[in-house]
């Protein structure tokens, strides 16, 4: 099978993710600033002619209009990571409240679920299913943080145990191959968007 190449974007900014809560399926909208901070940006010209996705949640879809990325489709694969019912928490809340419990599941690496939620493992295996039945060659995707980690460590690889061998950052594009014969690579890391200054 031919390799499909794809880049993977974060959304912008909601308020839960400045009060560093849990967001996963929960539909929180971008902070109004950010969409401000989006409109001053475009997609390089590599990933501009390509076919878009966003996911069923509101803020892939404010990023996505921020950067007048169109047309957009949905595509559900892609949507974050299901955090269950700790969705709305934070992460040192969640380790002081349930101790070695906690460090257990983290230290699952792949492995690790959230209460009534997905493993990362679960998030790929999702993911993958859409690269194996999709016949676009190249796409773009603006998605969430856990799509882009599980992609990544995939690709990497990495095991998604302590740091991440490398720095993302969440405001540029990933990109990544995949094949049905050689699975996940990572092809470039941290592209920048273009300024609006830069394009004119």
């Amino acid at each position: 099978m031919s390799t499909i190449r794809f880049a993977l974007l974060r959304h912008g900014v909601t308020d839960w993710n400045a009060q560093k809560r849990i967001q996963g399926r929960s539909d929180i909208s971008l902070r109004a600033e950010t969409v401000q901070t989006y409109r001053n940006y475009r997609l390089p010209d590599d990933w501009c002619n390509v076919p878009w996705f966003c996911t069923p949640l509101s803020r892939t879809r404010e990023t996505a209009n921020a950067l007048s990325i169109s047309p957009i489709s949905v595509e559900t694969a892609l949507i974050e990571m299901d955090w269950g019912q700790w969705e709305g928490r934070r992460l040192p809340e969640l380790r002081a409240e349930l101790g070695d419990a906690m460090r257990v599941n983290e230290d699952r690496g792949w492995d690790f679920r959230p209460d009534g939620g997905e493993s990362p493992r679960d998030v790929l295996q999702r993911v993958e299913g859409f690269l194996r039945n999709s016949d676009v060659p190249t796409f773009g995707a603006v998605t969430h943080k856990g799509v882009i980690r599980a992609v990544y460590a995939a690709a990497r690889p990495w095991d998604m145990m302590g740091k991440m061998p490398d720095r993302l950052d969440w405001e540029c594009l990933h990109v990544f191959e995949w094949s049905s014969d050689a699975g996940l690579s990572v092809s470039e890391l941290n592209v920048p968007l273009s300024t609006l200054g830069e394009l004119s």
